[in-house]
């Protein structure tokens, strides 16, 4: 069996206390996580909520066209509820993608912050 050492150190364990917490959520790095987070959540929310409210309205108040035909016993009304299924897949995916490219890379930063003493209020009590 061979082994593989890094010269990766280990994670260092960080305990921040409660005002370097209150430092870190008024830093820009975190007003900017903040803002791109719900820059994307907002919007997708409202997305959905009235794609979801649509499909409901149109089952309870259309109900000739969501009977409609499309193929053999397949109707209108089953595909658009199917497609709240793909609905969520989708944005579940987007949202993935969006964190993994956006949102990981600031919050790594904003803990590397709270590692090396960014947010310490320590020596800035005695000033």
């Amino acid at each position: 069996m061979i082994v593989t050492v890094t010269d990766h150190a280990a994670p260092k364990d960080v305990s921040p206390s409660q005002d370097e917490f209150l430092v870190a959520q008024a830093s820009p790095e975190f007003q900017r996580l903040r803002t791109a987070l719900r820059r994307f959540v907002f919007p997708m929310t409202a997305f959905f909520l009235l794609w979801y409210a649509g499909y409901v309205i149109l089952g309870a108040f259309a109900h000739d066209f969501m009977a409609t035909p499309v193929w053999g016993n397949i109707n209108v009304g089953l595909i658009l509820g199917l497609l709240q299924f793909v609905t969520t897949f989708g944005i579940t995916f987007l949202y993935v993608r969006f964190a993994n490219r956006d949102l990981d890379p600031q919050s790594e930063a904003i803990r590397e912050n709270f590692a090396d003493g960014t947010y310490s209020t320590a020596g800035k009590a005695q000033r």
